[in-house]
């Protein structure tokens, strides 16, 4: 099984995925003063032909850092936040469809709690990891339906999945 390291989410290593905001501590245009801001537009995301985003909760449990699910979306940009806890996302990009999954560049990355990723379309994924033993909730924003209607999902067996290497616990 190959291992993945993880990277510190930053610009440069993850243009190829798509783009991230710190939501909790914004650096942006500020509209308003306090005890009202409002910090415009820091992120987009594509929603295809859809007219409305559905807003979706995912629950993830301490587990083995094991990538043994992968999935992609061909129409839409995902978004995905860490609501209370840092925890660990992977992505790879997109590929053709009758190419595979490209498991040799994959990269794993630490995502810290109130950080928004919007992913781009095509890009493969799954349900991130917890750091440490704590469950954490990761709002997902999709057009709605696209589990049912616009989702690839692939099952990676022995020797194709892949193992990250977690960072030791803080």
């Amino acid at each position: 099984m190959k291992t993945v390291p993880v990277e510190t989410l930053n610009p440069e290593s993850f243009q190829e995925f798509g783009g991230f905001r710190d939501m909790l501590n914004p650096v942006s245009e500020i509209l308003g003063a306090p005890p009202i801001e409002f910090f415009p537009d820091m992120i987009q995301q594509a929603l295809g032909n859809c007219q409305a985003a559905s807003y979706s909760n995912c629950r993830i449990g301490p587990r083995e850092p094991v990538i043994n699910v992968a999935e992609c979306h061909s129409s839409t940009a995902e978004m995905l936040m860490p609501l209370d806890a840092d925890v660990l996302m992977w992505f790879a990009p997109a590929s053709v469809p009758d190419a595979g999954f490209p498991a040799e560049k994959v990269q794993a990355f630490h995502v810290p709690k109130g950080t928004m990723v919007v992913i781009k379309p095509g890009t493969w994924h799954h349900g991130p990891f917890c750091i440490g033993s704590e469950s954490a909730n990761i709002l997902v924003a999709l057009p709605e339906r696209t589990y049912a209607n616009d989702t690839r999902t692939i099952v990676l067996e022995g020797d194709d999945c892949l193992l990250i290497a977690c960072p030791p616990n803080p």
